[in-house]
């Protein structure tokens, strides 16, 4: 069990990751958003093809079996990771992560409750919480985003919330996740071109590595990892588990990038992870 608690914690690093690298890539202009995805995507997509080869060899030729449902689930990892990149170009690094995760719990439950799933008023409470944390992170002043980043990670979120539960029960999960991580590259390269074309945009080395250190290591293999320990792990363990990523983004952040951490963002980020973990726990009495 402590094995699994701690790869998933490497996990939750590799997901944080994320934040990190595409808000260093982001920031000072080293490449641009659409560019930063293709090549997030396609190097996820090829490490994972390894990952599969290697462990899951039986499974591989069926990664390039493109179906409905890897054309509905790649394209909301298409839309999670170009808009989660679109938001990091005037977003901190914790901001970001915490908007990013609150969207996407807050999606997955309005569409358990929307299923028929009831919740009780400690849930409602919980809730509450946590939206409250994130409009008090957006409502205007001096730490909040401006709305293009607000609006695009959200939208991240809702996104990724959705990938989730497409995702739900997938007989082989690393195998379906390289299915989409290929799917979603293919259909964003034009994108990439594109604004390469008619925006000139530079993208420099440093852009590059940081979306392929992005894709391979914090995609990748973090998803990698994560799906092998999810199967050993209570639901509840698992998504309180995910409550550490905004924590450690923000750290990073302030480790790596000089970002400050704010006594709003204290406030926000407490209200949103705690409104959530009630939630989470009260659910596994129902």
């Amino acid at each position: 069990m402590y094995k699994s608690v701690l790869l998933s914690l490497v996990a939750m690093v590799a997901f944080a990751a994320n934040s990190l690298f595409c808000r260093l890539a982001l920031k000072e202009g080293a490449i641009d958003p659409a560019s930063f995805t293709t090549i997030r995507l396609a190097s996820g997509g090829l490490a994972l093809l390894l990952i599969i080869s290697f462990s899951h060899g039986s499974q591989l030729k069926s990664v390039f079996n493109l179906d409905k449902s890897t054309a509905l689930q790649g394209g909301a990892l298409l839309a999670y990771a170009l808009f989660f990149s679109i938001a990091y170009i005037g977003m901190a690094t914790g901001t970001g992560a915490l908007v990013l995760f609150g969207s996407v719990q807050i999606t997955m439950l309005l569409i358990a409750y929307l299923k028929g799933e009831r919740f009780s008023l400690l849930q409602w409470l919980g809730f509450g919480m946590a939206l409250g944390g994130i409009i008090c992170l957006l409502l205007p002043g001096a730490d909040a985003p401006s709305v293009l980043p607000a609006v695009s990670m959200i939208v991240a979120g809702i996104a990724w919330g959705v990938y989730t539960l497409l995702g739900k029960g997938v007989s082989a999960p690393v195998s379906q996740t390289g299915k989409n991580f290929l799917f979603a590259s293919l259909v964003v390269v034009p994108l990439m071109l594109g604004t390469l074309l008619f925006n000139y945009q530079q993208v420099t080395w440093q852009g590059s590595l940081y979306a392929t250190l992005s894709g391979v290591f914090a995609s990748g293999c973090g998803y990698a990892i994560w799906y092998s320990v999810l199967p050993r792990l209570k639901v509840t363990l698992a998504s309180t588990l995910q409550l550490s990523v905004p924590v450690i983004a923000t750290f990073m952040g302030w480790l790596f990038l000089n970002e400050s951490v704010s006594t709003l963002m204290i406030i926000a980020s407490s209200l949103t992870l705690f409104g959530v973990a009630i939630v989470i726990s009260a659910r596994k009495t129902h």
